[in-house]
Parts: structure tokens; C-alpha cells; sequence
């Protein structure tokens, strides 16, 4: 028998209790084995050890100097080994530390509204926000959960959709007073377009004409590194932004920000994934519990 086919927390169980219980008979009872298999084991594990462990007799086991000191060192592995596993189960508590990455629209605009009610119904749990919009590794950074669109690129990933977002084109009013509205695609040209500095899965600003789709290159003028910054050049008054509507929802109920162009608009929509490591494995309960959190809540 290889060293790997040994279960050798197995046999320290069994021979424990048939030294704590008395005899083979009571301890293949307690481990559900015969007491020719309880036998067996034992004369097994002494084989291989090359030691007696239990001097036997038609009344009861007798220890061996050697069989003493294996008991004592089974007994204190089996603990350590049973100490293990409650340290692991302890994240079937939806208590500990999550850290999640999220882009800075995500973050503001879906998440943090919904953070105070998940911090109310589970007060053990602490979170750690990180907003970005570039792609990060998740194992590198340390990240539990991170928010992102589009297709996964790693196998190793699994993503859990919490929703769609429609994208559209806004302004200022005080931009549109200077520039102008544009009432056709084509006057797109002579406006500032704010792009991001980012490659994405969908470049450019599609638009409807007809019975058919047009992509403009989107950048003009200016470029940013995350989605909220263009948010608030678009209300500064530095150009036009292609932003889901989720983010400027409540510009555009204020009046901050007015729609450009909506008669044109594909209605194309921006998937929104939970993304965390793993394929099929168990999650600890404080991230299931965020994932499923955030799928019955988020409204984008």
C-alpha cells in the first residue's frame, strides 16, 4: 500500500477510541466497522509502525510503552485536526471581512445606496471598497467580489449577472447653450465627445439611423480614466458622455444633465456581473451571502 492510500487520520480515530472505550468490539461499534476489521486495522497500523502498540488479552487492551505514546500523540492530531475544521466552518457565519472592487460609477451610483441595509441585517461583516475601472486580478488584489461588465476572460472565474444597464448620451445645459443641440448624428462631429482612456468591449458611440446602426468614434477632444470623471466633465460643461443611465438618473431628474440624441438611441445595454474565484466551490457564507444580496437588490 502506498503512503498516500493510507488514511492515517482514520486509523489514529480507531484506535483511540478502541483504547478510550476498552476494547474492539465497543470501538467498532462507536466507528461502524466490525470488530475483525477494528482487529485488522490495528494489526495493520502495528505493522507498518513496526511496533506493538496493544498488548491484547481475553479481558482487556494493554498499552505498550510504544502504544502510550502513539495514544497521546493521536489524541492531541485529531484535536488540532478537529480545531482545523472549526476554524474553516466558521465561514458558514456571515461574519469576517469582504473586500470588493467596484468602478467608481458602480461603486456610487448601485452600491453605496444599498451598503447601510447589508451592513444592518449582518453587523459581523465588514467591507473594504475599492473603486477602479480597470480590470484587476482578483487573487493579486486580494479581492472577495468585483464588479465588472462584459465577457470573463479567465476560466477561472465564475460571475453571478446582477442586472443591465442602458447607456445614452448627455449634456449640460450650459454646454448646449454654448455648443448647441444637435439634432442629427452627423453634428456629433463638431462636438467635444468625452471617451475613455481604457480599451472596452464596445468602442465608439452606437446610434440608429434608420434600420440601421452606426458606430462614432467616441473620444473628441478629451479622455478619461473612469466613467464618473466623465460624469462630472459632462456637468462642468466640457462635452458630451455616453453614460449608462443608472449613473446620471438623478442629474437628468434635477435638470443637470439633459439627454442628447435619444431618438437615435440603439438601446444598446451594459451587462453588470458579480465576479469572485472559483468554479462550482463552496463560497464562504459571508460572500454567498453579499452575492445573493446584491442579485435581489441592485437596480440599475
Amino acid at each position: 500500500m502506498s503512503r498516500q492510500d493510507i488514511n492515517r487520520s482514520g486509523e489514529m480515530e480507531v484506535f483511540v477510541r478502541a483504547v478510550e472505550l476498552g476494547g474492539f468490539t465497543a470501538a467498532a461499534r462507536a466507528c461502524r466497522m466490525t470488530p475483525s476489521a477494528v482487529s485488522k486495522l490495528v494489526t495493520r497500523l502495528e505493522k507498518r509502525l513496526g511496533a506493538r502498540l496493544i498488548n491484547r488479552s481475553t479481558r482487556r487492551l494493554q498499552l505498550t510503552p510504544e502504544g502510550c505514546g502513539f495514544y497521546e500523540r493521536s489524541v492531541a492530531i485529531l484535536a488540532d485536526m478537529a480545531e482545523a475544521e472549526r476554524h474553516a466552518s466558521a465561514g458558514e457565519q456571515v461574519a469576517g471581512h469582504i473586500r470588493i472592487n467596484t468602478s467608481g460609477s458602480f461603486g456610487n451610483h448601485a452600491l453605496a445606496p444599498l451598503i447601510p441595509t447589508f451592513m444592518a441585517l449582518y453587523p459581523d461583516v465588514s467591507l473594504e471598497l475599492i473603486h477602479t475601472d480597470r480590470v484587476v486580478d482578483l487573487l493579486g488584489e486580494r479581492a472577495d467580489v468585483a464588479i465588472r461588465t462584459g465577457p470573463l476572460k479567465s476560466s477561472s472565474l465564475t460571475a453571478r449577472k446582477l442586472g443591465a444597464a442602458r447607456r445614452m448620451i448627455v449634456a449640460s445645459p450650459d454646454y448646449l447653450r454654448r455648443y448647441g443641440v444637435p439634432s442629427m448624428p452627423a453634428e456629433l462631429e463638431r462636438h467635444c465627445r468625452i471617451g475613455l482612456s481604457y480599451s472596452r468591449a464596445m468602442e465608439g458611440w452606437p446610434l440608429k439611423l434608420g434600420d440601421q446602426t452606426t458606430t462614432l468614434p467616441a473620444a473628441r477632444g478629451l479622455q478619461v480614466g473612469d466613467g464618473e470623471a466623465m460624469r462630472h466633465l459632462a456637468l462642468a460643461g466640457a462635452g458630451l458622455a455616453r453614460l449608462p443611465v443608472f449613473t446620471v438618473r438623478s442629474d437628468l431628474d434635477a435638470g443637470r444633465l439633459l439627454p442628447v440624441l435619444e431618438g437615435f438611441n440603439p438601446g444598446d445595454v451594459e451587462e453588470f456581473y458579480a465576479v469572485y474565484i472559483g468554479q462550482g466551490g463552496p463560497l464562504p457564507a459571508r460572500v454567498r451571502t453579499l452575492l445573493e444580496f446584491l442579485r435581489e437588490n441592485v437596480s440599475l
